[in-house]
């Protein structure tokens, strides 16, 4: 298990606090197509990636960014805290270096994918950002999908965010996307997490959730793990979920695909498991969701 679930701290490089599966990273053996790096800058802190045969894409998770590239100087304005709103990202394609400045401090995530096609620069406002809810009563959660499909042109990469509020599950019913057919794309997954307690809670209150993936065929995968704030797991195959929000807390994770195949998100529902959506449907969607404080 250890091969795909990456406490905070335990996949640090230089500046970045997570670095996994990007060109610069500490390979990850069965893993090709998708990266993910996370840094807390110091205020006025510069960080750089070189030119590399991946593209990226640049989500602030905390405060605000300014990233420039050969093209182009882009504001990105960021947020309080990943529950608070939508931000600001910004794409750059392969072959591009790009610094990000942080004028604040922060935190900030760049999520990548190999690839040889180049796309210009591309900048998705906050206000552009399409937010959608998910399930129903105890399945009730929260994506904003700034970096899928619709939302910007890309080789491989596929980029959303997902918010559960406290005692509800996401990744569920559980599904999987690992096979190229009509019905699915094959997509490796990343899942990034921070937490935050609800009012009230004590201070030395430690927030977590819980992360689960299960195997769908012959390849054996068997995780269902406690996580914490910063830390990452990776989904290669198999079924995805579910991703549990412990009462007490909220959860966010960012997601990061991409596969070898079409650019695309389509999935399979577990079969004993797609009674669940119906029989929930008359249950009203959390009344906590849409989060914007």
């Amino acid at each position: 298990m250890t091969q795909w679930v990456y406490p905070n701290g335990s996949a640090a490089k230089g500046d970045w606090e997570v670095s996994l599966g990007a060109s610069d990273s500490q390979p990850v053996p069965g893993w090709q197509y998708t990266g993910i790096r996370v840094a807390n800058p110091r205020k006025n802190q510069v960080l750089t990636l070189p030119a590399a045969d991946e593209e990226r894409l640049v989500v602030p998770l905390c405060q605000r960014f300014d990233v420039r590239t050969p093209d182009g100087l882009y504001h990105l304005r960021g947020r309080q805290n990943v529950f608070t709103a939508p931000t600001d990202v910004v794409y750059v394609g392969t072959g591009t270096p790009l610094e990000i400045y942080a004028p604040s401090g922060g935190r900030v995530a760049v999520a990548s994918a190999p690839a040889s096609t180049h796309y210009p620069d591309q900048l998705v406002k906050a206000e552009d950002n399409e937010t959608v809810l998910r399930g129903n009563g105890p399945t009730s959660r929260q994506a904003r999908n700034f970096g899928m499909m619709n939302n910007i042109e890309a080789e491989r990469l596929l980029v959303c965010e997902v918010i559960t509020p406290s005692g509800s599950w996401s990744s569920y019913p559980v599904h999987k996307h690992d096979r190229n057919n009509d019905h699915e794309t094959a997509l490796e997954e990343i899942y990034y997490f921070q937490m935050r307690a609800l009012p009230g809670a004590p201070d030395q209150a430690r927030p977590l959730a819980y992360q689960g993936a299960s195997t769908a065929d012959e390849r054996p995968l068997n995780i269902m793990t406690e996580v914490h704030p910063g830390d990452t797991v990776l989904i290669p195959y198999g079924w995805h979920g579910p991703s549990i929000a412990a009462p007490g807390y909220d959860l966010y994770y960012l997601n990061v695909m991409g596969g070898g195949g079409q650019r695309d998100w389509k999935v399979t529902i577990r079969d004993d498991q797609t009674w669940i959506n119906q029989a929930l449907q008359s249950q009203p969607c959390n009344d906590r969701l849409p989060m914007i404080d």
